[in-house]
């Protein structure tokens, strides 16, 4: 898949992490019925390959389900048999040069500036900026200056307000965890997950369009 145009076109990536995989798939289910295309699986979820298999099975060959929290190239083989068509990292990590081994885009977790070169460098496809809480929106900006074409991805702490401060200085697309998902991933009330699902994709539906061109 070409991740940098579905995350320039989605602008949201639902991050799915729990410790009941059969709520975890239901979630990704949810989410993927209420109109989000990009959802990724991390892998510390419990049984985090089997849901990604099970979830690849219902939503088809072209859905956009991915595998986060891949460190090692071990994972990176794992989640690409189990149906992950792009990984998403924490950090620099060897699962980045197995990914392009494999011919998977890569969502790389970078911080500071010397990290976002070594993540274009190696061929990542976008800079997740993570803990994006760290120095919230404002530090975005402040790296756009020095790399107005990095494609950009917040993550850590983006709850539906703040991912449209971060859209508003650049960012191509939000990931979001927890304020999206709630109790989902632990058996909880699916339909007010449809309707927080709802609420960011109408949100990052009126958001500028940001991120290198």
């Amino acid at each position: 898949m070409n991740l940098l145009d579905s995350l320039r076109t989605h602008r949201l990536l639902a991050i799915v992490r729990g410790s009941d995989p059969d709520a975890a798939l239901a979630t990704v289910l949810a989410l993927a019925d209420s109109g989000i295309n990009l959802i990724e699986v991390s892998l510390t979820s419990v049984d985090a390959l089997g849901v990604l298999r099970r979830a690849r099975a219902a939503l088809g060959a072209e859905y956009g389900l991915g595998a986060g929290t891949v460190l090692t190239a071990e994972q990176a083989a794992d989640a690409a048999e189990a149906g992950a068509t792009y990984l998403v990292t924490p950090a620099l990590a060897p699962s980045i040069a197995e990914a392009a081994r494999l011919g998977l885009p890569v969502l790389a977790g970078a911080l500071t500036p010397t990290e976002v070169v070594q993540a274009t460098t190696a061929g990542a496809a976008a800079v997740k900026l993570f803990p994006a809480s760290v120095g919230g929106p404002d530090y975005l900006r402040a790296l756009r200056d020095p790399f107005p074409q990095t494609a950009f991805v917040p993550v850590g702490g983006v709850d539906a307000a703040g991912a449209r401060d971060y859209l508003d200085r650049g960012a191509i697309a939000v990931g979001v965890g927890s304020p999206l998902v709630g109790d989902a991933v632990r058996g909880g009330d699916l339909s007010a997950l449809r309707q927080r699902a709802a609420d960011f994709l109408a949100m990052t539906a009126v958001a500028p369009a940001g991120g290198a061109s």
